[in-house]
């Protein structure tokens, strides 16, 4: 395991409660060197961001893209990065660990969903199977569980998804879109580190409330990058290049 990798797993491990590790998701290089220098441990970049940063729609960005894109944010900080790789781009597993490592990224989110519904369970967890054993310590896989954005409310469905994927040798998991009250049956159910969606917005629940509901660790999908794109839209309306 190399030291990035293993400084990330780290980070997941033996949290104290109300103290989950929190990833800011840069979109390019030099959201990156920012949230880096402000003193973040990792960061962990989300899809949608990116692929906004390429001109991209949520979901459309070539694999080749995404990939030379995740690099370049990789090589521009000192600290670990984790990529969003949605469901993989249909590589085959070995081919998708070796495109993560070229990259320099020590972590990745893998989805259970593709064109919004759910992928069978058993298939995915088989494919997740490989990616793990493959990725041998070197890559922190976070199993995504979409039920909740698929439209399936009940948080059971979530946690046998996410059973199945922590003993296929998943890292973490992320049931993306869970409602913040049904976050301490989740914690209950599932073991091992637990993601969960924060917001940057004012009247979410902090880093801190989620945790202290038992998440391990807050990401915050594009959450920055559609924040800065509003600031930027707010300034120009205020005729910030006009004065």
């Amino acid at each position: 395991m190399n030291k990035q990798a293993e400084a990330f797993r780290t980070l997941h491990l033996s949290r104290p409660p109300g103290d989950p590790l929190v990833l800011p998701g840069p979109w390019d290089a030099a959201s990156a060197r920012v949230l880096a220098d402000a003193g973040f441990p990792a960061l962990a970049t989300p899809s949608a961001g990116v692929a906004a940063s390429l001109g991209y729609e949520d979901g459309q960005t070539p694999a080749d893209e995404m990939f030379a894109a995740v690099a370049r944010i990789a090589r521009a900080v000192d600290v670990p990065v984790s990529a969003d790789v949605e469901g993989g781009y249909g590589l085959a597993p070995k081919e998708l660990v070796e495109r993560l490592g070229e990259a320099g990224v020590v972590g990745c989110n893998l989805e259970d969903s593709e064109g919004g519904a759910l992928k069978d369970p058993r298939r995915h967890a088989d494919w997740l199977g490989e990616v793990c054993e493959l990725a041998a310590g070197q890559i922190f896989v976070n199993a995504r569980v979409d039920t909740f954005v698929c439209g399936v409310a009940d948080p059971e469905a979530a946690v046998e998804r996410a059973a199945a994927y922590v003993a296929a040798g998943a890292d973490c998991v992320y049931p993306i879109g869970a409602p913040v009250g049904v976050l301490p049956l989740l914690r209950a159910g599932i073991e091992g580190p637990l993601n969960m969606h924060g917001t940057v917005d004012d009247g979410g629940p902090s880093p801190a409330e989620l945790g202290a509901r038992g998440a391990t660790r807050v990401t915050f999908g594009p959450g920055l990058q559609l924040r800065t794109a509003q600031a930027l839209r707010d300034d120009l309306a205020a005729g910030l290049l006009m004065r």
